[in-house]
């Protein structure tokens, strides 16, 4: 069965997209804390387990879909070309942040309004977005399912 049957399709999440969710990345790795590069930013499609570092994907996830999480602004976010090959991201918000274009893995604070009313909102937290786009993360769109 191929993953990209999901969202508006099937209406069904696959199963590691809650973990997925719900990880805490960038913590340091338990197993590799002494070395460089030690940092938990990765996740693994086939054993949707917690977070793991570079080291633990050579050794233990060298043949399965990994996806890199990045950071923006302390928030945790993907690039649209990783998770695009494994899931229907349309309707999320995409952003342009050091020449690669990402989204949102979960929900944000919404930033101090400065009164200038924008057209377009996430349909869940009603984050105001810059394009005419239905949610602000995925997560919120995991949540409208």
């Amino acid at each position: 069965m191929n993953l990209m049957l999901l969202f508006q399709e099937a209406m069904l999440v696959p199963s590691w997209l809650e973990s997925l969710l719900s990880s805490d990345f960038f913590s340091v790795c338990s197993s590799h804390k002494d070395s460089p590069r030690s940092e938990c930013n990765m996740f693994c499609l086939d054993c949707q387990d917690d977070a793991f570092c570079f080291y633990c994907r050579s050794t233990r996830h060298k043949d399965h879909p990994v996806i890199q999480i990045r950071r923006s602004s302390y928030h945790d976010v993907v690039r649209v070309t990783e998770i695009e090959k494994v899931l229907d991201i349309s309707g999320v918000q995409t952003y342009v942040i050091n020449s690669a274009r990402v989204l949102f893995l979960n929900e944000r604070p919404q930033p101090k309004t400065t009164g200038k009313a924008s057209s377009h909102l996430c349909e869940i937290c009603r984050r105001s977005l810059l394009d005419p786009f239905r949610f602000c993360s995925l997560g919120c769109k995991v949540s409208l399912l």
